[in-house]
């Protein structure tokens, strides 16, 4: 049994508290508002995300961020990456605490992954911070349906603990020491949920949805060799795993985005009716920028950003994309 330290109250962070719950470790939720903290505790429920699942009467949730992490052996972060420093800035991770991030984004300005993120503003060691990743939608965790994922960190024995931590009779981890690859899956694959997502919205088929997957996965692979990635994770569960589950299911709100910008809806409209973040909506341009600083060709990641940022349609999108240049498959 561990002390766990569940930091952030979303649909992510309730649904890997309810798993953590489930192997009987102590965990303490932080969320950021007392509403939210007084049903969580007094009605065992979190009704902005899962509605009227039940949550474990062990479970107990805090505002204060420093009672949450008290005498933690494992700090898990599930903030939105475009938040993680600012919200990190205020913190103080304990002493010996392996840190996991559940995030899936590339910071926008830096070009940082939210492990090294983690090392800049806390001063924790990559030995001590794991990344836990793959096709892992949270109602289906939350709801105990099967699922597998991956650990990855820099030091194989901290990846050993976490997964260890997290693998339940329905969750199964893998363990993985290519960091770089397995966060880039995370968050790339965000990009190509959206333009898949608009494809469906502009009632494109299974044609459509699947030329954008492969073709997806190629940019993301030119990417990750480009900044040292083993391209072999790419085609793992961080990668191709993720990259379908995001691309292929109604609960992913990237893809659901997506959906929205296809049939004519505009970003602030969209983002301005849900609490959930996209996190491709921002990390778009992170990856952009990351394309463009190692030279790698990614289509597709950049008209998705001209679409987010309203300078092409989605049916320019998909007409852009049609009309580039023959060339071979690889190249």
């Amino acid at each position: 049994m561990s002390t766990v330290a569940v930091m952030g109250s979303g649909s992510w962070g309730t649904a890997m508290a309810l798993t953590l719950c489930d192997n009987d470790h102590r965990v303490t939720m932080w969320a950021r508002r007392t509403e939210v903290c007084e049903t969580i505790n007094r009605r065992h429920r979190n009704p902005d995300y899962f509605g009227d699942l039940v949550l474990p009467d062990h479970l107990q949730a805090v505002q204060d961020p420093e009672l949450a992490m008290k005498d933690a052996d494992f700090v898990v972060l599930a903030v939105p990456s475009q938040a993680l420093r600012a919200t990190l800035s205020n913190w103080t991770i304990p002493d010996q605490a392996v840190v996991v991030s559940l995030a899936k984004g590339i910071e926008l300005g830096t070009g940082l992954r939210m492990s090294q993120v983690i090392m800049e503003v806390t001063g924790v060691g990559a030995e001590r911070i794991a990344v836990l990743t793959g096709p892992n939608l949270s109602h289906e965790i939350a709801e105990r349906q099967p699922a597998a994922a991956v650990v990855a960190s820099t030091r194989e024995e901290t990846a050993l603990a976490v997964q260890h931590l997290f693998h339940t009779a329905t969750f199964r981890p893998y363990t993985n020491t290519d960091v770089i690859g397995c966060e880039l899956g995370g968050a790339t694959k965000n990009v190509i949920a959206l333009a898949v997502g608009m494809a469906a919205g502009m009632g494109y088929g299974a044609n459509a949805a699947a030329s954008l997957i492969t073709r997806g996965l190629a940019e993301i692979i030119r990417l990750g060799e480009a900044m040292g990635a083993d391209p072999h994770t790419f085609s793992g569960l961080a990668g191709m795993g993720d990259l379908v589950a995001t691309c292929s299911s109604p609960l992913s709100r990237n893809r659901s985005f997506g959906e929205e910008l296809g049939m004519g809806r505009t970003v602030s409209e969209i983002a301005g009716a849900t609490r959930q973040v996209a996190e491709g909506v921002k990390s778009c341009f992170s990856i952009k920028a990351l394309a463009e600083k190692y030279g790698v060709d990614m289509p597709i990641t950049y008209a998705v950003c001209a679409v987010i940022d309203g300078s092409l349609d989605p049916t320019s999108l998909v007409q852009a994309l049609l009309a580039r240049a023959p060339k071979p498959e690889r190249y």
